[in-house]
């Protein structure tokens, strides 16, 4: 195995032609030192969430390679969909996985960020870990208005991009590039179709929790003429409720530190507060891949025997506890992270 390795997680905004996403991620099939763990479509959120992991020159050429694939087919006028967007190309991360540190990361999606910007007239902003300004460390605040408002937004002051022409280019949009840790993209769904009640779950969970509203429903303004929000349970996560399919909620979160929240922790309370206006947890939902640490620490919370220390029985309770197994098989050896690089290299 290399001594050095770097995953990325490109999102790009089509999530149903197969033939574009085919052509989009050849270049990580036909990459040396570079392994393509996991391609992830969703038809609802008309997004592919693309998983790759190499060496980390390797990465940053490939990833660069699928960007110019992907604005030639991609055209954003014409796109719709469930999740947040703002660009053909929405969202770049890097993460470090071995021998690799988050500043190498940084120096690696600032280097992404000119790349692209400087061949394809890019608009870049740079988000967490590399972000230059404080407003610009959580993705959300930067999707903000989405792809409809980005162009009264890109030409504002505020938000010129870290890299290329402040303008808007309606065909690409705009897109985010940034280091972060590893996060996992997990959902839950419910037995309801009233996204509203997924969206008033979500909102007690999530760190950054609810809207503090007067009498009349209004949000009420700090001091600092901020609106003042009611703290969510969990410390490290991004919750909202999105819509599984016509029929089924589901409450969407990113766990950003699954070592302080972990999956176990969103699944339970989720259970609770279902409950609690009488619904159910009807399925858990991965996007993308998960660490081993991740479905290790929710295998001990759901063994009901003596403390275990055989990896595949611990992550044989995590899928079920998690019900993980309820919308499709759930493969562990291509969607845990160190099991799938492993395969890889085995391969």
């Amino acid at each position: 195995m290399p001594t050095s390795l770097v995953e990325c997680v490109p999102n790009f905004s089509e999530g149903n032609d197969k033939d574009i996403i085919e052509q989009i991620t050849r270049p990580v099939r036909d990459a040396n030192g570079v392994s393509l763990l996991d391609v992830d479509m969703g038809a609802d959120f008309n997004r592919t969430v693309v998983t790759m992991v190499g060496e980390p020159e390797e990465v940053l050429k490939t990833v660069i390679d699928c960007t110019r694939i992907a604005l030639e087919l991609i055209d954003m006028r014409n796109h719709s969909g469930e999740h947040a967007r703002m660009g053909a190309v929405d969202v770049v991360p890097f993460i470090p996985i071995k021998g690799v540190t988050i500043d190498d990361c940084v120096k690696l999606s600032e280097r992404y960020a000119s790349a692209v910007s400087e061949e394809f007239g890019l608009p870049t902003f740079l988000y967490a870990e590399s972000a230059r300004m404080p407003q610009r460390v959580r993705l959300p605040d930067i999707r903000r208005g989405e792809y409809e408002g980005l162009e009264d937004k890109i030409t504002s002051p505020e938000w010129s991009p870290d890299f290329g022409p402040a303008e808007f280019k309606p065909n690409m949009g705009a897109t985010a590039t940034g280091a972060r840790s590893i996060l996992i993209a997990y959902n839950v769904n419910l037995d309801t179709d009233d996204k509203s009640k997924a969206n008033s779950i979500a909102a007690k969970i999530r760190t950054s929790g609810s809207l503090v509203k007067d009498e009349n429903g209004e949000k009420i303004i700090g001091e600092d003429g901020k609106a003042l929000r009611k703290p969510g349970i969990f410390q490290s996560l991004q919750a909202a409720g999105w819509m599984y399919d016509s029929s089924t909620a589901q409450v969407s979160m990113n766990l950003l530190n699954f070592e302080k929240t972990g999956l176990h922790d969103v699944t339970e309370a989720i259970r609770q507060e279902a409950n609690a206006i009488g619904l159910n947890a009807t399925a858990g939902e991965l996007v993308g891949l998960v660490p081993l640490g991740a479905m290790l620490s929710a295998g001990h919370y759901y063994h009901d025997g003596e403390d275990e220390s055989d990896e595949n029985i611990l992550v044989e309770k995590a899928i079920s506890g998690l019900m993980l197994d309820r919308l499709s098989d759930f493969e562990p050896r291509s969607c845990i992270i160190e099991w799938a690089i492993a395969e890889g290299v085995e391969s």
